[in-house]
């Protein structure tokens, strides 16, 4: 299986403008490097092609052969050896050939240090290949580098070449580029740590917009009253500028939120009322439904066999609707915050009596019970402080969860321990799991496994959804672990519950669900 491709590495708004910043500045500055580079060289190369065009004017209009008496300008060489006159004119560095009478009768080198040199054969002949239009033209001089040489013809019909070196126009050129260089990457840096500082300081307002946001992401909006919801700073919702805009924006976003919420949970206080309500006064109708039938039944008179079933079928939906009434009753006052009884409950006294009820209404289940080991007096470690009635009932929920959703023979067992500064309860099973499309939905209310609604096939939906509003009710918190057939590990159900000691001290941690203080 090839493996999956690594998430690309994110880059912070900041960075992104800091590095815009850079290229533009590093791009205009290469621009113009080029550019006066190329026109500082154009420059010098046409200062150099002016020089040489004058030097090589003033040896082409020199007559070939002067008049007797007179002095010549490109002498013949001496007898004694001594080089004729240099023209006037040209830089060190520079080349001469002059021909007379079809031979040369110069054609030196003057080096730096002002020193002539003879010209080798492959020299010349390559100084009078450069084309004889009178303009200057790149050549490459073995043994002597760059030149630029103009070469031309006299009246009659002599050539002469002159060429100047160019290697102090590339020394001046690459002087230039050095500088152009170290003044670039001082701009690069200085565009770098100015625009860094810039960014950070214009966006500096986003910090106080996502401070905003992160306290509201921080709320708890799923259930509950909901009180004011932080918004963004006035002085940073100025609409004429891009973060006013993104902070009034959010504003609005915020009031729009608060309002449905409010609204919500004024709705939902309504539907409360009027649960509790309707669960109250039914109480009494379907108390008087089951005192009929029970009067009924202890009646002397014989019923006919149709009219007693009805009777039991009467009693027992009876039973069943105050239930469910009982239920809905309890949610509607633990949503509405009723102050549950506060007193030391001894968990190991609630655990033994649940699981022998739960053995006397499942008795085709196995079911045990495992308290900690340990002296007489450990007992004490199982005291946390709420309602024992409502505790009771979780344990009591939890089992008859047990025992509905899983086939006979299934075992149970209950386990009560000491972890830290809380008490954990588990009620684990052996049975076929829940679905894993139910396990997000367990806690809430009317969640079924089936969509039977009787006591013997099926259930409310209410238990579990009671179970963990009474154990919130504590402080506390409830978690299910659980596998089906086909998953990794065995079949079963795990339910966790973490009672504190002391409120505010029980809670899951992410790897394994260990209840710590």
């Amino acid at each position: 299986m090839a493996d999956a491709p690594r998430p690309r590495r994110a880059v912070t708004l900041r960075r992104r403008l800091v590095l815009v910043l850079a290229t533009v500045v590093l791009a205009v500055t290469v621009a113009l490097a080029v550019a006066s580079t190329a026109g500082l060289r154009s420059q010098l190369v046409d200062r150099l092609d002016g020089d040489l065009d004058q030097a090589s004017q003033a040896l082409s209009r020199g007559p070939a052969r002067p008049p007797a008496g007179d002095e010549a300008p490109v002498p013949p060489r001496p007898d004694d050896g001594t080089p004729p006159a240099f023209p006037p004119g040209l830089s060190p560095g520079s080349v001469v050939v002059r021909y007379l009478d079809g031979e040369p009768v110069l054609a030196d080198h003057v080096t730096t240090s002002l020193d002539r040199e003879d010209l080798d054969d492959g020299q010349v002949a390559e100084l009078l290949a450069v084309p004889a239009d009178g303009r200057a033209h790149d050549v490459q001089l073995g043994g002597l580098g760059s030149f630029r040489a103009v070469h031309r013809t006299t009246d009659d019909g002599q050539p002469v070449v002159v060429a100047a070196s160019t290697s102090t126009v590339d020394a001046t050129v690459r002087s230039y580029v050095l500088v152009e260089t170290a003044l670039g990457v001082a701009a690069v840096l200085a565009a770098v740590v100015v625009g860094a500082w810039l960014v950070r300081r214009s966006l500096r307002p986003l910090d106080g917009v996502a401070d905003a946001a992160r306290q509201v992401s921080e709320l708890e909006l799923s259930r509950g009253a909901i009180g004011t919801i932080p918004r963004v700073p006035e002085n940073l919702t100025d609409e004429r500028t891009e973060v006013g805009q993104v902070g009034a924006a959010l504003n609005r976003m915020l009031q729009n939120v608060e309002t449905s919420l409010q609204a919500r949970h004024d709705s939902e206080t309504q539907v409360r009322g009027f649960v509790a309500d309707a669960s109250h006064e039914l109480r009494t109708p379907l108390t008087s439904i089951r005192g009929y039938a029970e009067l009924v039944h202890r009646s002397a008179e014989e019923l006919p066999p149709t009219a007693a079933r009805s009777l039991d079928r009467i009693e027992s939906e009876a039973v069943r609707m105050t239930a469910l009434v009982e239920d809905l009753l309890l949610l509607a006052r633990l949503d509405a915050g009723r102050r549950l009884d506060r007193a030391a409950v001894d968990l190991a006294a609630l655990a033994v009596g649940a699981v022998m009820d739960a053995h006397v209404a499942g008795p085709d289940h196995t079911w045990t019970l495992h308290l900690p080991d340990g002296p007489a007096d450990a007992a004490g470690d199982l005291l946390v402080t709420g309602d024992e009635a409502r505790l009771q009932q979780v344990l009591a929920n939890l089992l008859a969860n047990a025992r509905t959703h899983t086939p006979a023979g299934t075992h149970v067992d209950v386990r009560l321990g000491r972890t830290g500064d809380a008490v954990r309860l588990t009620v684990t099973d052996d049975g076929p799991g829940i679905p894993a499309e139910l396990r997000g939905t367990l806690f809430r209310r009317f969640t079924r496994g089936d969509t039977a609604r009787n006591r013997a096939g099926g259930s409310t939906g209410l238990g579990l959804a009671i179970a963990e509003s009474i154990v919130a009710a504590h402080d506390g918190s409830i978690d299910v672990r659980s596998a089906t057939t086909g998953e990794p590990g065995p079949a079963g159900t795990t339910f966790t519950v973490c009672l504190p000691h002391h409120p505010g001290r029980c809670r899951f941690l992410q790897d394994g669900g260990a209840p710590v203080g």
